[in-house]
């Protein structure tokens, strides 16, 4: 393999920086989001700046808490204080201009609080924000920090991602019919408190399946089925709201930015990989992998059978395209 060498710096590299405008031209997309920190890469910071970069937009991640666990489970967490939430917030957008929220675990109610204050600054700007199960919490801080959300995160956000147990629990508390909460009931518990829509996954469906599906208070808007998997994962849920948010950082339209984020969490997980005892994790980089052997096969036969129906034909290259093995999807 040959070596790559560093590209060298010509001597007068100030006079040929790149203008203000033209650094502006190139930059992607950039989502501000507020999540905690925690070491195994599954789920919080880690997950969002993987998912956002994998998409092509830039992260800009902001600590809201310091999480203690595994892959196999939650022990401790670590508030920060609200100031320095804040700060860190408000000196990145004093800097770069954001197109999208994407919202975490915020660590307390406290942190709720000040997250929201600084998100009440840009009303234009689209909030994904996603609601991981916190049962961990012990029962009066996990109160507290949902009833904080509930006031102060839902009036501002344009899309609350969540599990569909979870989003029950929260915004149907007293939910005690013989029948599961269907997205249109749980969007409706939502707009009560501001939220424009919901996207509720891991709807259970006969025969192994999930549904997924993206409502408003009209009903469901668009949704997708996937297999059950056999094995379970970390960071699934701020994989698919991380994915969502830097797709609207670019301005997707909302039905079709839904139906692409939950392909790409689809084709993470089942990429993903178990890196130690405990669960595994969506792999958000599945798109960069080479081929495997299988594939490398299966590609040279596409391409020989091509090869073969051409010169049947009496074809040749210049007459068109030729179809074959779709090339590794680029976010």
């Amino acid at each position: 393999m040959s070596k790559i060498e560093p590209k060298a710096h010509p001597a007068n590299a100030v006079d040929v920086a790149l203008s203000e405008d033209d650094q502006g031209a190139q930059a992607p997309a950039s989502v501000m989001s507020f999540n905690a920190s925690e070491a195994s890469g599954a789920s919080g910071l880690g997950c969002d700046v993987a998912t956002i970069a994998a998409m092509g937009a830039h992260c800009l991640p902001i600590v809201t808490a310091i999480v203690l666990r595994d892959t196999a489970e939650v022990f401790e967490h670590m508030t920060l204080d609200t100031d320095t939430i804040a700060e860190q917030a408000r000196l990145i957008l004093e800097d770069i201009p954001i197109t999208a929220w994407k919202v975490g675990f915020l660590g307390s109610a406290e942190g709720v609080s000040a997250v929201a204050e600084v998100l009440s600054d840009y009303p234009d700007v689209p909030l994904v924000a996603y609601l991981p199960n916190v049962a961990w919490l012990d029962e009066e801080q996990q109160q507290s920090y949902l009833d904080s959300f509930r006031e102060l995160i839902l009036p501002q956000t344009h899309v609350l991602v969540g599990n569909h147990k979870t989003l029950t629990d929260f915004l149907l508390p007293d939910w005690d019919a013989d029948r599961p909460a269907s997205p249109r009931e749980l969007a409706v518990a939502a707009a009560q408190h501001g939220a424009a829509h919901v996207l509720v996954t891991g709807i259970s469906l006969p025969n192994q399946f999930v549904d997924n599906v993206l409502a408003t208070p009209q009903g469901p808007v668009t949704g997708e089925k996937f297999e059950r998997f056999d094995i379970n994962f970390v960071g699934a849920g701020d994989t698919l709201s991380a994915a969502l948010a830097a797709l609207l950082s670019v301005g997707a339209e909302i039905h079709s930015a839904v139906a692409e984020a939950l392909s790409f969490l689809d084709q993470a997980l089942d990429a993903g990989f178990r890196p130690g005892m405990g669960n595994a994790i969506p792999d958000r980089f599945f798109w960069a992998l080479p081929p495997n052997e299988e594939e490398e096969e299966a590609a040279a036969a596409e391409a020989a059978a091509a090869a073969a129906e051409l010169d049947a034909g009496g074809l040749s290259l210049d007459d068109g395209p030729v179809v074959g093995r779709p090339p590794r999807r680029m976010h």
